[in-house]
């Protein structure tokens, strides 16, 4: 892999929750249970991500909810160390991800050379998905923390956008997701630099991801490993190591843990 690191002309970073998971970003550990036990005793979370899809009676009760999710996950703690790890090796790499949680933008990588796929713990878009629009929501979530009474929040103070319609998370659960300018933008930018990289030495990196949206990293890493004739992968993955192309003229896997592997480097 050091030999790969030092002929690559160009490196992708393709990262999935397992990076953020083995960062330290425990969803169901001893921070959650301290932070969320109102709502633990409440509802009986287990977990973060499947308290995420609870089906709240109110608005006030969903809202409190989430802005206690958005603030542990995006604006509790800056970038975590394995991150910013990653970021003094491959300062110019290019990142995309599945992540929300902003974890490579807080390390320092360039927001240029970032396509976050599924969207950000800190933008609100509009419920319908129209117009395609999103709005910063820091503000907000630092306003009504302190407001939250019995796991709601004053009905005066449910999120809405600029024109007065209601805000929703900027998270891809469903057709209403808005890919907004920054959006395409960054699709675009990360399209023009695979073209690019196609043509030299490419070193692809792919952090934790499995089989939830294979599609959108896991696999199109792969099939740029088969057909592009200077391309590396090397995966790190505890899971699900195996690759879905049994042919992968240069392929390498690490199961053990990422931040031991860089730590070597």
């Amino acid at each position: 892999m050091k030999r790969a690191i030092a002929e690559a002309d160009y490196i992708i970073i393709g990262a999935g929750s397992g990076l953020s998971t083995a960062a330290g970003l425990d969803y169901a550990g001893d921070a959650f249970h301290r932070e969320f036990a109102p709502w633990i005793k409440r509802y009986g979370f287990t977990d973060l991500y499947t308290s995420s899809f609870y089906p709240f009676e109110t608005k006030e009760e969903y809202w409190a909810y989430w802005a206690k999710h958005i603030w542990f996950c995006r604006y509790r703690t800056n970038a975590l160390p394995l991150y910013r790890q990653l970021q003094r090796l491959f300062p110019d790499a290019f990142v995309i991800t599945t992540n929300v949680d902003a974890q490579f933008e807080l390390a320092g990588f360039s927001l240029e050379n970032i396509f976050a796929t599924q969207g950000d713990y800190s933008l609100f878009q509009p419920a319908t998905g129209s117009p395609k629009l999103t709005i910063n929501n820091h503000d907000w979530v630092i306003k009504v923390l302190p407001l939250i009474n019995d796991c709601r929040i004053p009905a005066e103070l449910l999120p809405t956008m600029p024109d007065g319609s209601e805000a929703a998370m900027n998270l891809r659960v469903d057709d209403t997701f808005v890919e907004d300018f920054n959006w395409h933008r960054q699709a675009r930018r990360y399209t023009d630099f695979v073209q690019q990289a196609s043509r030299g030495n490419l070193l692809l990196l792919e952090f934790g991801i499995g089989y939830n949206t294979p599609g959108i990293i896991r696999f199109p890493f792969e099939q740029m490993a088969q057909k592009f004739p200077h391309t590396t992968l090397v995966r790190f993955n505890r899971d699900n190591p195996e690759p879905y192309i049994d042919d992968l003229p240069r392929f390498t896997v690490f199961t053990e843990d990422i931040s031991m592997v860089l730590e070597y480097l």
